[in-house]
């Protein structure tokens, strides 16, 4: 029987990864991501924006908007 990879999902609200503890998206979760969206970097940009704004609204006023968009979306962009 095999065993079932721990997955790195948000823990929400706190947004941080519910199996390594670190803000999400941690290093694991930016990994299966990319994969996941491999053949459709758009539909992982829109994905990653929308859960961007949920974040902004559960984090609240404490959290630096630009930070937050560095760490949900720019890291995915496509590097020219």
């Amino acid at each position: 029987m095999r065993r079932r990879r721990p997955e790195h999902v948000p823990s929400r609200p706190t947004w941080r990864c519910r199996n390594c503890g670190v803000r999400w998206p941690c290093s694991a979760a930016k990994l299966r991501l990319l994969g996941e969206y491999r053949e459709n970097r758009a539909a992982l940009l829109v994905h990653l924006a929308t859960l961007y704004a949920q974040a902004s609204t559960e984090l609240g006023d404490p959290t630096p908007m630009v930070g937050l968009f560095d760490r949900f979306v720019s890291w995915a962009r496509v590097r020219g």
